[in-house]
């Protein structure tokens, strides 16, 4: 890769930094089984007036919230190609509160059978008819009288609340961003018969060495925590993200997981070497290559889509966005490519085509549409 673009890759993030729009970052870029960038910019935590605060360090630990998902959604592949979970099976068998639910009509105000029974498959490419009720109205109010999404909540009690709920789509007619993974991991859970941050530790962080990758922090390691300004600098609101200090008792498949660039670079490697990485002890093979291709295709074809989290010119796969052609979308990128983000300012992209996966972590909110247009075009500008 050009080393003028990845110097200037790392000079536009200083500057952003340097402005008071990002508190710090890490950027780390990998290409031809090469990591070719790891650096960091900023701090650590803001600083406040009368104190110095410590640099971002390219080890510092940070929130990944929806990066979690395609984590979660590995796991899956691999009970599947167990013989143990079918993506063709309904959410009911593995979850009772998923049986028999009911649509919801805008319209008329009033609710329907599904049509059909919502699948895992639903619930990997967000078809399930679930929502995240960021929104007012029927369906968002009684998300909220549930308390769905509590950390108060573990998965099987999120489960057994979100599942007499009505839907917002008929099962597999429409993509809407979810609380689906969160619900996927209720099933993991159920299928494997332990706490879902044990299956993700014996079968994920373990095998690939991700030692810095849980749901909470431990306290010897919180000195290394990346924290977000206290206000956004754009907006003047308050920002407030998970506390990770303790484990906590919702263990959220959707958006639960803290981790550094390095660990989350070993879960990319696994993905762009089509189920096989290095690991601590010599290669590691979690999954079989065509499982990848499968899990990493587009999953949707002509399925509406509702809202604009989802990209122009992506579709989406079993558990992240892809991109259906190299032109259409706002940001570079080829045809095949695989992304996606998290809340508090995170972000990754894979692309076979260019042997190339890229990582951005940050603690702001507030600018992660911004950064997942602006990190792209740096990347690719360096190739």
């Amino acid at each position: 890769m050009n080393p003028e673009a990845l110097a200037r890759l790392r000079s536009v993030l200083q500057t952003h930094a340097d402005q008071g729009l990002l508190p710090g970052a890490v950027a780390l870029v990998h290409h031809r089984g090469q990591t070719v960038l790891h650096e960091a910019v900023g701090h650590q935590r803001p600083p406040p007036a009368e104190t110095a605060t410590p640099a971002m360090a390219p080890d510092t630990v940070f929130r990944i919230y929806s990066m979690t998902k395609p984590i979660a959604s590995l796991v899956a592949m691999m009970l599947m190609e167990e013989g143990r979970l079918l993506l063709s099976h309904p959410v009911a068998r593995y979850l009772p509160a998923f049986a028999a639910q009911q649509v919801y009509d805008p319209a008329t105000g009033a609710t329907t059978p599904a049509p059909r029974e919502a699948t895992v498959h639903d619930l990997l490419r967000h078809t399930a008819g679930l929502s995240y009720a960021w929104d007012l109205g029927t369906v968002p109010d009684a998300y909220r009288a549930a308390r769905i999404g509590s950390r108060r909540h573990n998965n099987t009690e999120l489960a057994a609340a979100l599942g007499p709920l009505p839907l917002v789509h008929a099962p597999g007619t429409c993509w809407e961003y979810s609380r689906a993974t969160d619900v996927l991991g209720a099933v993991l859970e159920v299928i494997e018969g332990e706490p879902l941050g044990a299956i993700l530790q014996r079968r994920v962080f373990g095998p690939l060495g991700m030692h810095d990758t849980g749901f909470s922090v431990p306290a010897a390691q919180q000195h290394r925590l990346a924290e977000p300004f206290a206000l956004d600098p754009q907006t003047g609101l308050k920002v407030a993200l998970i506390d990770v200090t303790a484990p906590p008792v919702f263990e959220s498949a959707g958006g639960g997981l803290v981790s550094t660039a390095r660990d989350y670079a070993r879960f990319l490697q696994l993905m762009l070497g089509r189920g096989t990485a290095p690991g601590p002890h010599g290669p590691v093979r979690l999954l079989g290559g065509a499982t990848v291709d499968f899990m990493t295709a587009d999953h949707l074809g002509s399925l509406p889509v509702a809202g604009d989290i989802l990209p122009t010119g992506h579709g989406f796969g079993l558990g992240v966005a892809v991109r259906t052609a190299s032109g259409l979308a706002t940001r570079p990128g080829s045809a095949g490519q695989y992304s996606w983000s998290g809340l508090g300012g995170t972000f990754f992209f894979v692309d076979p085509v260019e042997d190339l996966f890229a990582i951005l972590l940050t603690q702001a909110p507030g600018q992660l549409r911004y950064l997942c247009e602006l990190y792209p075009a740096l990347v690719y500008a360096a190739l």
